[in-house]
């Protein structure tokens, strides 16, 4: 879906610009009032389908968190900006790294393309860089041979109040301290891996109702669409509508 409108965007934006430039080239010159329809559309279009694409593709760009994997961080109908500079510049629809700014840090909320299908931008905290060992059993992380502290910050009632209380807790990620929510008694997957080169591992807070790393694998770097940063509106129809307090939320 993500695909498709920045492909059209592209699109359009070529279409648009050509349109223009084959006129300022070769058409005759005409007046404001016998310019050919085509042309008025285009030179209109262009200008603002040229900056949005560069701010999308470069700067920044909107997303709408659409689950709960990520609670309690970031909850359902929050809309978040992602800065698209913070790992690199992409071009557009190729995503062919052109410049190289930094790297995915451990702790970061990062969206990036499903693996097993790029056209769906997944959200998840990144918990392993390359060379890392990654370690879970049910409810406890390891990292590098860490076990993750972390510190009872009570229950946690979800928003819509449709599920029992998760139990909140504050983790600590060899520096980087978050929020996390854990299900009593539901038992967690097993695993451990060691990241290879290239690539990162992702889970959501929400660690016992997350679709992650965890069941499907590493993330190539290749995949990395951009980081979290802050939550510039929430609305959520099927649950708590506006929520002015979310405004302004950070990541961590």
């Amino acid at each position: 879906m993500d695909f498709d409108l920045e492909f059209w965007l592209v699109t359009a934006t070529t279409v648009t610009g050509i349109i223009w430039l084959l006129y300022a080239l070769f058409a005759k010159k005409t007046t404001a009032e016998h310019e050919p329809v085509l042309l008025e559309y285009a030179r209109s279009f262009f200008p603002v389908l040229l900056a949005v694409l560069l701010l999308r593709s470069f700067v920044a760009e909107p997303f709408r968190i659409p689950s709960g994997s990520m609670l309690p961080t970031l909850e359902i109908g929050d809309f978040i900006l992602v800065n698209k500079f913070a790992y690199g510049l992409r071009l557009p629809v190729l995503h062919t790294k052109i410049l190289d700014v930094g790297e995915p840090q451990r702790g970061d909320v990062v969206v990036f393309r499903y693996p097993d299908d790029p056209s769906i931008d997944y959200i998840k905290r990144l918990v392993g860089v390359p060379g890392d060992v990654v370690s879970w059993k049910d409810k406890t992380l390891i990292v590098n041979g860490v076990e993750l502290n972390r510190s009872l910050q009570g229950e946690y009632l979800r928003p819509d109040q449709r599920t029992p209380p998760s139990i909140h807790l504050k983790e600590d990620l060899l520096g980087v301290e978050h929020d996390i929510l854990v299900t009593p008694g539901r038992v967690g997957p097993t695993g451990s891996q060691t990241i290879p080169p290239g690539h990162y591992l992702m889970m959501g807070d929400n660690r016992d109702n997350s679709n992650d790393g965890r069941m499907w694998g590493f993330v190539p770097e290749a995949n990395v669409v951009g980081k979290a940063t802050l939550v510039w509106m929430h609305m959520n129809w099927g649950g708590n509508g506006f929520n002015f307090s979310r405004i302004g939320n950070g990541m961590n």
